[in-house]
């Protein structure tokens, strides 16, 4: 029960073969971020390693709640406001893109389905504020203020988001290392590297979003290392959340899988101060506030068969952490999602490997590493 119900489904065999002699990129960590800039190094015909303490999707990637959704962590109308309007609107274009790569790559570890961002009873201005700014430029969105049963009532209000998707995060980040292999990837499960001395290539990413890798300097820390707290239930008759949902600005999250599962995470903020860790561990208190939450959505407690945690990088102003290191010549890092990292992690794994290969993306320069310790 205390796992991940994502790791649960057997891994396929991965047939990596080793390279012979030094690779030209090393990469540190095998999450959703890490196997996408080795997908993308590999078909750019680079020479890469990867590095994955534990198997791959088995942090973050194979720990979360299973949404694919457009946009950063922030809401879109504040996005404008700290980014500008240019700068915002490109941002939210490139991650429908992405969406749409990981609908495309994905399989059947993905389905459209579309979101529902609920409103709570003081969020209903502020949510009718982003879906205006939404359709004010041009974004597919639609307002609902009548909700069907067991939400009506409950919420006075909802934003809906057309293309966005539920997936199987492990399966999907596992197929990616599949076709990463196939492209020439060395991949080395349980192979943790404790000091950047380790490797040989003159570049290294560290692709390891909230889970402290020692391997950062000035940088380690600044990204926050966040839990959080998931369960599933048993298979259930009634077919009520086939999308994601998501309330309260995001501390709580639910929806149910293709069985009929009902998968809920959040409720961080029942006790914030425990859950700025990197410890994959679920507690009491947390899980309690999920049962009670889950009970009152179907009316009554399902079985729950699956209870387990994630680590997630936050950083304060929301916007991802890409590009260069600002001291250590040769170093890379992404990650810093803030929660958000299915598709941002796509989506950063793909820009970091162009920006370097020597093409970095104009929206990069907002997410430079240098920012936090300027």
């Amino acid at each position: 029960m205390a796992d991940s119900f994502w790791l649960s489904e057997a891994a396929p065999t991965l047939a990596s073969e080793p390279l012979s002699g030094v690779a030209d990129i090393e990469i540190v960590g095998g999450g959703v971020t890490g196997i996408s800039a080795a997908l993308s190094l590999a078909l750019l015909g680079k020479r890469v390693r990867v590095h994955e303490a534990r198997t791959v999707a088995s942090g973050a990637s194979g720990r979360n709640g299973g949404f694919a959704l457009r946009g950063g962590a922030m809401a879109y109308d504040s996005a404008r406001e700290w980014l500008g309007d240019d700068a915002a609107a490109d941002y939210w274009r490139l991650t429908e893109a992405y969406v749409e790569r990981m609908v495309e790559l994905g399989g059947d570890a993905v389905r459209r389905t579309g979101s529902l961002r609920l409103a709570g009873d003081d969020e209903r201005d502020e949510l009718r504020a982003e879906y205006e700014a939404l359709r004010d430029d041009g974004f597919a969105a639609e307002w609902r203020d009548e909700l069907s049963e067991p939400l009506a009532g409950r919420f006075p209000g909802a934003l809906f988001h057309p293309d966005d998707a539920v997936l199987q995060p492990a399966r999907l980040v596992r197929r990616l290392a599949l076709a990463a292999a196939e492209a020439g990837v060395e991949i080395r499960e349980h192979d943790r590297v404790e000091d950047l001395d380790e490797l040989d290539a003159e570049i290294v990413l560290v692709a390891t979003d909230g889970y402290p890798s020692g391997l950062l300097g000035e940088l380690e820390g600044l990204i926050i290392p966040t839990r959080g707290q998931m369960l599933a239930t048993e298979p259930l008759p009634e077919r009520l959340f086939p999308m994601p949902h998501y309330g309260r600005h995001g501390y709580d999250y639910w929806h149910q899988n293709d069985e009929g599962r009902l998968i809920v995470g959040g409720f961080r903020d029942a006790d914030m101060d425990s859950e700025f860790t990197a410890e994959e561990a679920t507690t009491e208190r947390i899980q309690g506030a999920l049962d009670r939450f889950a009970e009152a959505l179907l009316g009554r407690m399902p079985t729950v068969t699956h209870r387990w945690s994630g680590v997630f990088g936050l950083v304060p102003d929301l916007m991802p952490v890409v590009g260069p290191h600002p001291v250590r010549a040769g170093l890379w890092v992404a990650g810093g999602y803030s929660g958000h990292g299915n598709v941002l992690g796509l989506m950063c794994g793909d820009l970091v490997a162009q920006a370097i290969l020597g093409e970095s993306h104009p929206l990069l320069e907002r997410m430079s590493p240098a920012r936090l310790v300027a």
